[in-house]
């Protein structure tokens, strides 16, 4: 990390809650409809964003790429759109945030943070205020993604499980079901939540259950033979969504690895404990959001310091590294892959393991 980042990531984390309440304060005196229209519990919800849009604003500064911040607010503006909340509004605190910064922080910081708002109030106006469904019609497996989102949302798991285990019967391959299936609505029902069609605690059940109904398939998946190479897969600690890298252990599984999938929030040192006392090959990091960017970095480095974890093969995954494709390399990683089967792929060239990806 450039040493100009990391004071600035560093000033804006232990500064956030005194800005954001600056911040806040500021934008309801100039603006005092503001209070009338939201009232006490908007205010607290503006306070709770300022302090998320800092917090972003920090991580990618820590990892040296606007694009992190830019995917962020292009994130924010679809789900206060969907709340109602003008972006006029989004952009207001954007401004309000920029002025702030230049009052509170030290001058020889001041400038990056304001850089990185600046460009994403500059391209603000053209980000979408919707995105597209991911089961798209005539895309493989649409058909049974679908059908298989309904019973989720409809809180019928039963049915939603048996439609996975038709089709696995049927001799739908596992990883079809994994990539074109589990991944797809777990990436539909993200996009429902942030267009305000589904709630929290739908959203939890949906992934809930499909973990549930992964585990049924796990007969089809630990039958394969021992190839060589062992994987530890693993979420960094603070990030507690695991289905990621549970999909990843698994397909590592079926190439014939021995895997040790350790979900979701995981401390650094469990981390490197187990990598030494399973004399693993090869470490996969699921990192969900931005904000957890800064405990992969942690964790590629406390790996990095083991002297038993020297000939450790590291690869990263999930939502941030999409966004900034050659981000892995400024968190020390050895590669990226941007699903479960990429990463075998990529594995077996880091590796050198004969395995079929």
């Amino acid at each position: 990390m450039n040493a100009l980042n990391q004071q600035v990531s560093e000033a804006l984390n232990d500064q956030r809650p005194a800005l954001a309440v600056q911040m806040v304060g500021r934008e309801f005196l100039r603006h005092p409809e503001l209070e009338q229209r939201y009232g006490k519990i908007g205010r607290e919800k503006c306070l709770k964003d300022a302090g998320y849009h800092l917090a972003y604003l920090a991580e990618a500064i820590a990892a040296g790429n606007a694009a992190l911040f830019r995917d962020y607010i292009g994130w924010a503006k679809v789900v206060l759109a969907k709340r109602r909340v003008p972006v006029s509004d989004l952009a207001g605190l954007l401004v309000t945030m920029k002025e702030t910064l230049r009052e509170m922080l030290a001058p020889e910081l001041r400038e990056l943070p304001c850089e990185y708002l600046d460009a994403g109030l500059q391209q603000l106006p053209e980000l979408p205020g919707d995105i597209p469904t991911f089961i798209v019609e005539g895309s493989p497996d649409a058909t049974l993604a679908g059908e298989y989102l309904q019973a989720l949302l409809r809180g019928d798991r039963r049915v939603a499980h048996q439609l996975i285990l038709d089709a696995a019967h049927q001799g739908k391959a596992v990883r079809d079901l994994y990539l074109n299936v589990f991944q797809r609505t777990q990436y539909e029902i993200g996009r429902l939540w942030q267009v305000n069609e589904i709630s929290v605690a739908q959203e939890h059940y949906c992934t809930a259950a499909t973990q549930l109904i992964m585990a049924q398939l796990y007969p089809y998946i630990f039958g394969s033979e021992k190839k060589g190479g062992t994987l530890v897969a693993t979420c960094v600690s603070g990030d507690l969504h695991e289905i990621g890298a549970r999909m990843l252990a698994d397909f590592f599984e079926m190439e014939g690895w021995d895997t040790h999938f350790l979900g979701a929030n995981v401390p650094t040192p469990s981390v490197v404990q187990i990598l030494i006392e399973r004399r693993a090959t090869l470490l996969g990091i699921s990192a969900t959001i931005t904000y957890h960017l800064r405990a992969v970095e942690e964790l590629i480095a406390a790996v990095r310091r083991a002297p038993a974890c020297r000939e450790v093969k590291i690869i990263v995954g999930g939502y941030p590294f999409k966004i900034a494709p050659e981000l892995w390399r400024s968190v020390g990683a050895d590669g990226f892959a941007e699903d479960a089967s990429q990463a075998v792929a990529l594995a077996n060239r880091l590796t050198n393991l004969s395995l079929a990806a």
